[in-house]
């Protein structure tokens, strides 16, 4: 009767929210699955001294233990395990070894998780998410599902900047330059949307997420550093002086780019001649096209058996231009895969080049137009016919053009890209009856 007015005491209560210190404080964990699993590396980051005590537990529980995160002891719970302990997680599948462990914490006043029991416990775990020195924890009882959701909703309008919780800190003046991705907005690092959305000024290439222009408040000057190929560009210099204008100024710059800063970019360019101005600067790494477009369409640039190494090249002038600085031949003696950026109407040349530099003619080609974007396409062809075909299927900017069996591969499985992708004429469907197994399809 007392056990059960002491549980009916604790449940008509609700909990006290408060966050535990343990850097460098003994933490005991039993049992080494799946919630294992999942509590130790906040508690390893927390700088806790955890000990495992456990007589097995899951690949990933293991690794920790053999990287020196935490110390495992392979046995069952003993009387004891929590002398000295700050905190101890419950999480055997032992039910008396769990009870006699929630029995020892009470005694010794060690707060106590039960993974089995929340009612025996002596504390909870809430749903917790962290964001630029934030933790957000939420507890809803006995309702964990909606203490994920409430935390995630949190989380997420922090990290996007829809939740409105401006920092009261003084902003260090600078420059982020952010890697936006293909151009698909869902696509953008977590930290770049962040950044995003604390700016002050952006300077946007046109390859960028520029769907994510709409979302800035009102106050955010948009500067258009759109290159177009062939046609109207803001040149290097401008822009490299907007930046250092900017941030002197004391505003938060964002110099928000098209896939990697560092890939064809002309990321380095920038943040040297900030750190000339001595003007702090910031790079956040984004998702590649030269991989993400092939991906989209359904292309691995690797596959077993196919591909061990891929090659990304810029293909802005011909092979046999002066400027050059690929070696071409080389390129064609690799049995990889070959992602050409940049090179639309450069195509037909340096096919020929492979073509002539001993690379089989049939190899298989593809041409994926607008990656990750509503008006997706791609073309499909060999070395032999690239050229004619994005002349007779109009393929322009932005493209990324792979070349290699792993285009074949593709045939045999329906992927969902993001976007709305259609596929032009002559692109290679995906067959009903295609080969389970992946293996490499010939050239047919």
């Amino acid at each position: 009767m007392a056990e059960h007015a002491d549980r009916a005491a604790q449940t008509t209560h609700p909990a006290y929210p408060v966050g535990l210190r343990l850097a460098g404080r003994r933490v005991v964990v039993l049992g080494g699955g799946q919630v294992a699993q999942r509590r130790l590396p906040a508690l390893i980051a927390a700088g806790a001294d955890v000990l495992l005590v456990s007589p097995s537990a899951t690949p990933s529980v293991e690794a920790m233990a053999t990287s020196g995160e935490i110390r495992w002891e392979r046995r069952r719970y003993q009387e004891g395990d929590l002398d000295g302990a700050w905190y101890v997680l419950v999480a055997s599948s032992d039910p008396e070894a769990n009870r006699a462990a929630s029995a020892e914490a009470e005694r010794g006043r060690v707060w106590c998780v039960r993974s089995d029991d929340a009612d025996a416990a002596t504390a909870w775990t809430p749903a917790t998410g962290r964001d630029e020195g934030v933790t957000v924890a939420v507890l809803t009882g006995r309702d964990p599902r909606r203490s994920a959701a409430v935390r995630d909703a949190i989380v997420e309008g922090l990290r996007e900047g829809t939740l409105a919780a401006p920092q009261h800190r003084t902003r260090t003046p600078g420059v982020a330059l952010v890697g936006g991705g293909p151009g698909d907005p869902d696509l953008i690092t977590v930290r770049g949307r962040r950044l995003l959305a604390e700016a002050d000024v952006v300077i946007a290439d046109r390859l960028g997420p520029r769907d994510l222009l709409d979302e800035l408040p009102p106050h955010v000057e948009v500067i258009d550093a759109a290159k177009i190929p062939y046609g109207r560009a803001m040149a290097q210099e401008a822009i490299n002086e907007a930046l250092i204008e900017h941030a002197r100024a004391g505003k938060a710059v964002v110099r928000l780019k098209g896939g990697d800063p560092f890939v064809f970019g002309r990321g380095m360019e920038e943040a040297q001649a900030l750190a000339r101005a001595g003007v702090p600067c910031t790079v956040v790494p984004g998702i590649s096209s030269s991989i993400s477009v092939p991906g989209a369409a359904g292309i691995p640039v690797t596959h077993r058996g196919v591909a061990h190494e891929f090659t990304v090249v810029s293909g802005h002038v011909t092979p046999d231009d002066d400027r050059s600085l690929v070696d071409w031949a080389a390129l064609a003696r690799l049995r990889g895969t070959l992602v050409l950026l940049m090179a639309v109407d450069k195509i037909g040349a340096i096919a020929e080049a492979l073509v002539a530099h001993g690379k089989d003619p049939g190899t298989p080609v593809a041409l994926v137009q607008e990656g990750t974007m509503a008006a997706q396409r791609r073309v499909d062809a060999t070395l032999a016919t690239v050229g004619e075909r994005a002349r007779a299927e109009q393929v322009r900017p932005p493209a990324v053009i792979v070349i290699g069996d792993v285009v074949a591969v593709a045939a045999g499985t329906r992927v969902a890209a993001a976007g709305a992708p259609r596929t032009a004429a002559g692109a290679v469907p995906a067959p009903a009856d295609a080969d389970p197994t992946g293996a490499a399809p010939g050239r047919g």
